[in-house]
């Protein structure tokens, strides 16, 4: 998979996303100041939502629509998505600054319109939210743009996942990637299961990684060492701010710690490799080996009191221990020295 100029695969560093969501708390400046800060804090990208109040849901006062068991209990959901959107006239102007900023840009879309108006700005990807998986519908929409789709499976039971990959496949689209999610908001971190992030890739043949609502750095740490690729966080340029968001998202020193400890998972990671380097073949030095610990004089047979294993290691390997007691040296040796097995009368 290749997110504009940002190639992801296995072997590559993990792809950082902030996700801007509702924390510009109505202010463009806000949001744009966001994008400065994620890229301070080591993004790679920075991630929008493309919707409006009338393109996610209706505005009814209906039971079936206020919100229970969130964070957002009691609230209406076309309020809370009529304060929570990204107006679309900002999108092109935070994606110019994050261009100049470096970092990529692009969007999850909740509707075929938000799809085409993504489409005019010319996004590198698309990301499908984890409560959209179950809209096939949508689903084929993006996948005919021919472009890498990430998919969140928050809510997915696995015919769920199933579905929405055979969407894509049956638009030719196989560039997918999935990510491990726990909608709630926040995620208690004992329902993370990182395990997942491992299966996903393989179940599915697809780049895996997280999209991460639980609190801290500790489960983006563990998504690295399962192997994620892409790791996402909510990210807001200031708590005090506020929003429906706040509570779960990073600050730019949270979100710089959370992505040192990324990058210093992925260096302790490595590969599978039984060589040693140069600094660990130093470490050698106080390993053991065969040193004589008491004065022997050639033809005097060696027993435990003359050898031991003991530190540094410049001496014999002490895989020869046994089958050196019982003989006898060619020359004299006092305590301290050591001696080679042709030093030994065969």
């Amino acid at each position: 998979m290749k997110v504009d100029n940002y190639k992801i695969d296995k072997n590559s560093p993990v792809f950082i996303i902030a996700e801007l969501s509702a924390n510009h708390n109505g202010s463009l400046e806000t949001a744009l100041e966001t994008v400065r800060a994620a890229k301070r804090a080591g993004a790679d990208c920075i991630k929008l939502q493309t919707y409006t109040a009338d393109t996610i849901t209706i505005n009814s006062k209906k039971d079936d629509f206020l919100i229970k068991g969130t964070i957002w209990e009691g609230k209406n959901l076309y309020d809370l998505y009529q304060e929570a959107y990204t107006p679309w006239e900002w999108h092109a102007e935070i994606m110019k600054v994050a261009k100049e900023e470096g970092l990529i840009c692009f969007s999850s879309p909740f509707d075929p319109t938000s799809v085409d108006f993504l489409e005019t700005l010319n996004v590198p990807a698309y990301k499908i939210a984890s409560f959209e998986i179950t809209d096939i519908p949508l689903i084929e929409y993006v996948a005919s743009k021919n472009k890498p789709i990430i998919i969140s499976t928050g809510i997915a039971m696995i015919e769920d996942i199933e579905l929405a990959i055979a969407a894509c496949h049956r638009m030719g689209n196989y560039d997918i990637a999935l990510l491990k999610c726990t909608s709630s908001y926040p995620a208690p971190i004992e329902e993370a299961n990182m395990t997942m992030v491992k299966d996903l890739a393989d179940r599915f043949n697809v780049i895996s990684g997280l999209s991460d609502h639980t609190l801290g750095s500790s489960v983006p740490i563990v998504a690295t060492c399962f192997g994620a690729k892409i790791i996402e966080k909510h990210f807001i340029l200031d708590h005090s701010i506020g929003g429906p968001d706040a509570s779960f998202s990073m600050d730019e020193k949270e979100f710089s710690d959370m992505v040192k400890a990324v990058r210093e998972a992925e260096k302790a990671i490595g590969v599978v490799d039984y060589n040693l380097t140069d600094k660990q073949m130093k470490g050698r030095d106080f390993s053991r080996s065969l040193y004589v610990v008491k004065d022997i004089k050639e033809g005097e047979i060696i027993t435990e009191e003359h050898i031991r294993s003991i530190r540094p290691g410049f001496g014999l390997h002490p895989k020869y221990y046994n089958e050196i007691l019982g003989k006898s040296f060619k020359k004299n040796f006092n305590s301290g020295d050591k001696f080679s097995l042709e030093d030994i009368k065969i």
